[in-house]
């Protein structure tokens, strides 16, 4: 088929049937046609009419009012020149469309390009009648498709050649100069001809005039001339611009709002002269007298200054951080908020360490938080500040809030009588040691009864202090104050002391036992000691929520421990993973609702109830235990390594025992340290060790034999008690002896130990080097006969030995799980798992515990959790941006 052939056969084509075939695509081919030359024009001319926007923007926000008439001519000229050169190359690329390029497109959006068909000819068969036939079928088929043409959209896109979106900013600047510029202002270009102001004296004279309300006030900008004659509202700090056009003669301005003149000013040579512009300090008048002049009665709206008040007492958190709630208001907006807090001496009882006058200390400034997405004209936050470690702690303060709007008016709030609200200890002993450091605090004058409260406190320890290294750490403390108090105390050494006091009464308050149920019983004396005490609420829900967490940590332990006594040897023994009929068994939900039923009772003030639900709670969980397997029998590699480690922990504990009974020896010579009921045991592990024999005890309990030696007494020459001298020399030598045998059997266990290779095994062989490296310092420090350093490093030890253990047992833990059979029964694997003595899958197995995210305690952790973002979002300390990140997420939740 050949395109437009002239001829069909030997017959002419109708010209009218080609007319007639495109006449119906007459609006389609329009439409398509006007797309197309759009697109031309767009293409080629953006530059021009992008400029154009930035011309009229610039003209309609007055840019030529605010440069010298040299300038605006010069800047004119390179917008003419640029604006020409863009004319002549729209001009050289623009290309009218022709119509076979209409019909081309058009044709290019339906298949099979119908309306080139439709002019087609016959070019081959057309003297074959049926072959006719089939030419005029295919016809008609192209000329009924050609009926579903639609006109072809224009492609306006020139982001290819418009890289940097130039005609975007043009178009933007455009719009801005629409909503905050006048289209008056373009007229004013006639005033930079020359003899232009002739032209205006002729034309006669004009103003204009803008009232615009200061930027935090949010308010429009009036323009005047709309404004009738009469009363006018302006905002304090408003400024009025007014423009004189043609004879600036002609008017007179007067006005009472301001002390500013008014007599017309000039620019330069050049412009006319123009009053300045007005602030509107006061109510007043504003008139322009003459042709087209008016007369306003302005009444200035004062801007009030903010309101700022406490809605809530000053409490503790339950983390021991001062909360106060407080709200502020103001006509526009709250900038900035701040509060001042200085010490209430009238209220303070001036008795003990409180009665010298203190040390000057200056007041605490704090900024208040501020809303950041919500509106600072009405809201109400909550001050979040940690004071636990300051030295006016649960002292009687004053505390004054002031806001500051942006007008730089202050708000003051009435002075608020209160304590600032810290944390409390509740150990008696870290109770002592706190207050103490607050009398230190005070006045380092109090340094020399300071010293002797804490020596009278640690005169007897037995019984006094739990652990040997509370002890030790308040000796040397006491040490410490005695020899800078005789030659004055510094404030350095000053903060030096009171933080370790803080520190030591953190660690009596708290503890540092890695034993999850010593770690328990703790919380639940803290607790009734709280409730004897009459603690407060927040103080309460804190030390109820260390009870929870403590008793999750024991219920883990039993977890672990109950997983490992019946990991690989069930096969042999079917009855060894069955529990003890007389073992106490329980769920978690159990305990959940006791303590919860404990927290409910404490809430509701029945303080005898809930002290005895307590007491039932803690002989429960003293009834709760394990059922233990045949230790020995069939046992893997990595439980006899597990027994190992652990015979060896108990080992270093003997030793570190025995170090603090012979220090404590050195301190008060004639003490029965060795006879405590609270230290008996073996090897010294909890008992009396070899430097008690024979001082009146003579039982020989302490069996006393090297670490992996089996040497039964381990009697040395010249033990007390046996003839010998005794010195504190030998008895260290001795102990260093049997440090270094215990370090000699820990390096043999880590070299045996099994899991190579995985990443629990490896993380146990490192804590087990570093506690073989403590090891090392504590032999070398027993040689030096520096028992307090010995004991600080054997602490050390211990602790990684303890971590060493439960990375091993967690790397056995996922090793049994990975091979079914080697730690676990076919039972459990098939999805029998079994339950520890909690009724939970044991540590290891897969899957998440139904009920993990279901009762009260999900809405109370978020309520902890609310509170701790607010107390970070107060922490001056903190980087500003994470305070940042902390304040959206307070105004979004």
């Amino acid at each position: 088929m050949g395109a437009g052939a002239p001829t069909q056969g030997a017959r002419p084509i109708d010209p009218r049937s080609r007319k007639d075939a495109l006449k119906r695509l007459r609006w389609p081919l329009g439409l398509t046609r006007a797309g197309l030359v759009a697109e031309r024009v767009t293409h080629a001319f953006w530059p021009l009419w992008s400029l154009a926007f930035v011309v009229l923007a610039a003209l309609m926000l007055g840019a030529h009012e605010r440069v010298a008439v040299e300038i605006s001519w010069g800047i004119g000229g390179i917008a003419l020149i640029l604006g020409f050169a863009f004319l002549v190359r729209g001009a050289l690329r623009f290309r009218w469309p022709r119509r076979t390029e209409v019909l081309a497109r058009l044709d290019a959006t339906m298949p099979g390009r119908p309306i080139q068909a439709m002019l087609d000819a016959q070019a081959i068969g057309a003297e074959d009648d049926a072959s006719r036939a089939v030419w005029a079928a295919h016809q008609a088929r192209m000329r009924a498709r050609s009926e579903s043409a639609r006109a072809v959209p224009p492609d306006l896109r020139v982001s290819s050649r418009d890289r940097f979106g130039l005609r975007y900013m043009a178009l933007l600047a455009f719009v801005v100069a629409l909503l905050f510029g006048s289209l008056w202002r373009v007229g004013t270009v006639a005033e930079l001809a020359p003899g232009a102001g002739a032209a205006q004296a002729a034309a006669g004279p004009a103003w204009e005039g803008w009232l615009e309300p200061p930027a935090y006030t949010g308010l429009p900008v009036l323009y005047l001339g709309d404004q009738p004659e009469g009363a006018l509202d302006a905002p304090k700090g408003s400024r009025i611009t007014l423009r004189l056009y043609g004879d600036t003669a002609a008017f007179d301005i007067s006005q009472s709002v301001s002390e500013a003149p008014t007599a017309p000013e000039r620019a330069n040579a050049d412009s006319a002269a123009q009053p300045p512009d007005i602030t509107v300090t006061r109510s007043g008048h504003l008139a322009i007298e003459g042709e087209g002049g008016r007369r306003w009665e302005i009444a200035m709206i004062p801007d009030a200054a903010p309101e700022i008040e406490a809605t809530g007492p000053a409490e503790a958190s339950a983390v021991g951080a001062f909360t106060m709630p407080f709200a502020a208001r103001d006509d526009y907006e709250v900038l900035e908020g701040r509060a001042r807090i200085e010490l209430d001496l009238a209220r303070i009882d001036r008795r003990h360490g409180l009665g010298p006058d203190p040390e000057p200390r200056a007041a605490i400034e704090l900024p208040l938080p501020m809303p950041v997405a919500r509106d600072r004209q009405e809201f109400e936050d909550v001050l979040i500040e940690d004071f636990s470690e300051h030295p006016w702690a649960n002292l009687p303060v004053k505390i004054t809030l002031s806001a500051i709007d942006a007008a730089a008016n202050e708000g003051i709030s009435p002075v608020i009588e209160t304590e600032l609200a810290a944390r409390h200890f509740f150990d008696p002993l870290a109770a002592a040691v706190i207050e103490q450091r607050r009398d230190l605090l005070w006045n380092r004058a109090n340094a020399g009864r300071i010293a002797q409260i804490l020596r009278a406190v640690s005169h007897r320890p037995d019984g006094v202090f739990k652990h040997e290294t509370t002890y030790l750490r308040l000796r040397v403390i006491l040490r410490r104050i005695e020899s800078m108090a005789a030659y004055g105390m510094t404030d350095a050494q000053q903060a030096e002391i009171a933080e370790a006091l803080w520190e030591l009464a953190l660690q009596l308050e708290e503890g540092t036992l890695a034993d999850a149920l010593e770690r328990m019983r703790q919380a639940q004396e803290r607790l009734s000691e709280a409730m004897k005490n009459g603690a407060s609420d927040a103080e309460i829900a804190r030390l109820m929520d260390e009870l929870r967490e403590a008793t999750r940590d024991y219920m883990d332990q039993l977890s672990r421990e109950f997983a490992q006594q019946n990991r690989g040897n069930q096969s042999d023994q079917p009855d060894q993973g069955q529990r003890d009929e007389n073992a106490m068994t329980m769920n978690m939900d159990d305990i959940q609702r006791m303590m919860d039923r404990i927290q409910e009772l404490m809430e509701q003030g029945r303080m005898a109830e809930a002290q005895q639900a307590l007491e039932e709670f803690q002989q429960m969980m003293e009834n709760m235990r394990i059922t233990e397997g045949q230790g020995g029998q069939g046992q893997s590699p990595g439980q006899q390594a597990l027994e190992g480690l652990g015979e060896t922990l108990r080992e270093q504990q003997g030793l570190s025992d025995q170090a603090f009974r012979d220090l404590q020896e050195q301190f008060n010579p004639n003490s029965d340290a060795g006879q405590s009921q609270g230290n008996e045991g073996r090897s010294g592990g909890l008992g009396r060790g070899q430097s008690h024999e024979g001082q009146g005890q003579g039982q020989g309990q302490g069996d006393g034999q090297q670490p992996g030696q089996g040497q039964g007494q381990g009697q040395r020459d010249g033990q007390p008690g046996q003839g010998g001298d005794g010195t504190a020399q030998d008895l260290g030598q001795s102990l260093a002896d049997r440090q270094s045998a215990l370090r000699q059997q820990l390096d043999q266990q880590r070299r045996a130990l099994p899991g190579a290779g995985t990443e629990g095994g490896d993380a146990a062989r490192d804590a087990l080097d570093r506690a073989g490296r403590a090891m090392d310092g504590a032999e070398d420090a027993l040689r030096r006969d520096d028992l307090a350093d010995a004991i600080d490093k054997q602490a050390e030890a211990m602790e990684n030995l303890r971590e060493g253990m439960r990375n091993l047992g967690e790397a056995l833990a996922e090793q049994g799980q990975r091979q079914p059979g080697q730690g676990e029964s076919p039972d459990n694997l098939a999805g029998g798992r079994r339950a520890d003595p909690l009724g939970r899958n044991m540590r290891g197995a897969p899957g998440v515990d139904d009920n993990m995210l279901q009762g009260e305690d999900v809405y109370r952790r978020a309520r902890d959790l609310l509170d701790e973002i607010r107390r970070r979002s107060g922490e001056q300390t903190r980087p500003e941006p994470e305070r940042n990140y902390l304040e959206r997420l307070l105004d979004r939740f």
